[in-house]
């Protein structure tokens, strides 16, 4: 199964582990956990430790698992306190019917009922058992008392049971549950960012990649932008609570959670819908993309054939896209970048000036640690006059670190502005 694994920082998931031999499933369910970038700690019931060991969940989580209520090894000795206060979210995967029926009675006799008493973070139960178990008349009580306090249940999947049975009642594999889980805390994360985010309400207009300017149907002009730094940018805008529309030279990488992307070819077909999302309303454009200087003036009809030792090719000079927004009348916001090989900052400044923008970033794209084919960028940010603000040297980080610290100073140029006397 393939699915977003979009990391969200610092989120810390309490993964309760009760006796059923689908606690398999949840050593998997780490794993996948772990690689969607999530902090786990992992809570073992006496029943749980029956089918698997604590020893597996310690290795795969990298920390220790916790199977006993007053640990003299924790805080103060009240490790289930400690616990509560950590975790973002309590989620029990596989779910008994025993510990449903202790959690909806609000008994406290092991770690696992005091720490679901103790958390002030959202209780996800995830039920496996028996068919006839699922369906019993209890059963079905204590899990409407769950939901009536606020817990909530992942329907178990139906099939084969290890007891031979047919039904409902087996835990929803690792992979699904990793899923809902990622999905949760995205909409969490968007809610606060459309309330409280630096760009919230925005609708950002991103432009990234390489184009491609076609010689013959099977040739073309291009460069070795590889559309990481546009893609890491729209991520970081979309985070911040704006909308945004990511207009998509030739790349293989995936589309970020939550932004429309258009893909395209050449500069022409990149101008035409940059243009037309200004009628449909842009507040700021940021323009990544490696736009081809030139293209070829007389495009082949069929593959040119190779003849002689020379093939001349005419090139014309194809439009500035970032100068032809900025030109307009009811111009957004314009940010632009100068990926240069020397006089990299003298450049930069320039085309700010000269292209009427309101932010230019500028990296050195000789060097060999960051740029095009990297991870890793490191840029100088530039603002017209009338921000007021003093260039920003970003230092060498990750793209999506550089993205997040760009967007810092689209808002901070966005709230100073100096007017005009």
């Amino acid at each position: 199964m393939s699915f977003d694994l979009s990391v969200i920082p610092n989120k810390n998931i309490v993964l309760a582990v009760t006796g059923g031999i689908a606690a398999y499933k949840s050593a998997i369910l780490v794993r996948r956990l772990k690689d969607a970038g999530f902090n786990v700690r992992v809570v073992m019931t006496q029943g749980a430790q029956a089918f698997i060991t604590p020893l597996t969940f310690q290795a795969l989580s990298g920390n220790p698992v916790h199977t006993e209520l007053l640990n003299p090894e924790a805080e103060a000795g009240m490790g289930h306190i400690e616990l509560a206060r950590w975790a973002d979210l309590l989620l029990v995967a596989p779910a008994s019917c025993d510990t449903l029926a202790k959690f909806a009675a609000g008994l406290a006799d092991d770690l696992l009922s005091t720490l679901y008493l103790a958390t002030k973070s959202p209780v996800w139960v995830a039920p496996a058992m028996n068919q006839q178990m699922w369906a019993a008349k209890a059963t079905q009580r204590n899990l409407n008392t769950l939901v009536e306090d606020g817990v909530h249940v992942i329907m178990p999947d139906a099939g084969s049971q290890a007891c031979g049975d047919v039904g409902l009642g087996r835990m929803p594999e690792p992979e699904d549950l990793a899923l809902q889980v990622t999905q949760y805390f995205h909409r969490a994360q968007r809610a606060i960012a459309e309330k409280f985010g630096l760009l919230a309400g925005k609708h950002v207009v991103i432009t990234a990649g390489p184009t491609r300017e076609a010689i013959d149907p099977v040739r073309y002009i291009s460069n070795h932008s590889t559309g990481k730094m546009g893609f890491a940018l729209a991520a970081a805008c979309y985070a911040a609570g704006a909308k945004v529309t990511l207009i998509a030279g030739p790349v293989s990488l995936d589309t970020p959670n939550g932004v429309h992307r258009i893909n395209v070819s050449s500069a022409v077909q990149m101008l035409d819908l940059s243009m037309q999302m200004l009628d449909e309303g842009c507040d700021i454009f940021i323009a990544t993309a490696a736009v081809a200087d030139y293209r070829v003036a007389e495009i082949a009809e069929h593959k040119i054939k190779k003849a002689g030792d020379e093939l001349n090719v005419s090139l014309i000079k194809n439009p500035d896209i970032v100068a032809t927004i900025a030109g307009q009348q009811k111009r957004p916001f314009m940010v632009g970048f100068a990926a240069e090989t020397r006089n990299v900052e003298e450049y930069a400044a320039g085309k700010l000036v000269a292209k009427k923008l309101d932010m230019i970033a500028c990296n050195d794209v000789s060097r060999a640690d960051i740029g095009f084919a990297s991870d890793e960028n490191a840029m100088t940010v530039f603002f017209a006059e009338q921000y007021q603000i003093q260039k920003r040297d970003l230092e060498k980080a990750s793209k999506q670190e550089i993205a997040q610290q760009l967007v810092e100073a689209i808002h901070d140029a966005l709230h100073h502005e100096i007017e005009p006397v």
